[in-house]
């Protein structure tokens, strides 16, 4: 993963398996075909940007974690490490909600205001 400005875009590492051509098929280094993220982005003048929300990737985390954890292979993979996994993340998504129902509460949310 590496980041390319101020923490609203990432380009992100792929696990990419040796293909023989595929690059040569492509016409494209691997670095030039890694995914981006870009993350919705609230400007100080007051621009916004579309992109993601910290929300919705825990949201894609936590459903592709079930789905492995108790669907795929008939659930072969399941393990205590998966489901710790799946607490945390339902965690930081609980919290990640808990903090915008309590700025929209407060009327403070979509600004900069603390």
């Amino acid at each position: 993963m590496k980041c390319l400005d101020d923490c609203h875009t990432y380009k992100l590492d792929t696990v990419i398996g040796e293909i023989p051509g595929l690059y040569e098929f492509l016409g494209e280094h691997p670095e030039d075909i890694l995914p981006l993220l870009h993350f919705y982005e609230m400007r100080l003048d007051g621009t916004k940007i579309d992109g993601v929300t910290n929300e919705e990737i825990l949201r894609v985390l936590i459903h592709r974690l079930k789905f492995l954890n108790d669907e795929w292979m008939d659930g072969k993979f399941k393990c205590p490490e998966n489901d710790y996994a799946l607490f945390c993340l339902t965690s930081a998504l609980n919290a990640l909600e808990y903090r915008t129902k309590d700025r929209i509460v407060r009327n403070v949310k979509g600004t900069h205001e603390v």
